[in-house]
């Protein structure tokens, strides 16, 4: 008989929509970010996904995405918070959880694949 995990609550991933991003080939990401949706199943996290276009009000897309359920945990990806042209972004993402999401763990990935890892830190 094996273990299975169940987790309780709701998770929002929040990051950056690389087929928005000018300059680079999004295809190695949109990858990662499929299995980082199949491990999440796999895993029975149930996730929403919020990926923002940096030239069309991220904010308030956050903002909706995190009104629109009773969020758990909110793992915000590594693509807003590692790069540093996007640390004011990171700030108001994290000001915006404690604002609409004020019971919801914070959690941060370090790739599209472990978005669901990283809840599980908070969530299990």
């Amino acid at each position: 008989m094996g273990w299975e995990v169940y987790v309780m609550g709701r998770v929002l991933v929040v990051g950056l929509d690389p087929a928005l991003l000018r300059g680079w080939d999004p295809e190695p990401v949109l990858a990662a970010i499929d299995r980082g949706k199949e491990r999440a199943r796999a895993l029975k996290v149930d996730a929403d996904w919020c990926l923002v276009d940096l030239d069309d009000s991220p904010e308030a897309t956050i903002a909706a995405a995190l009104r629109g359920d009773d969020y758990a945990c909110v793992v915000i990806g590594a693509g807003i918070r590692t790069y540093e042209p996007l640390l004011e972004l990171f700030e108001r993402v994290i000001n915006l959880v404690r604002r609409h999401a004020p019971a919801a763990a914070i959690a941060f990935d370090s790739t599209p694949d472990d978005c669901a890892d990283a809840a599980l830190r908070w969530l299990s």
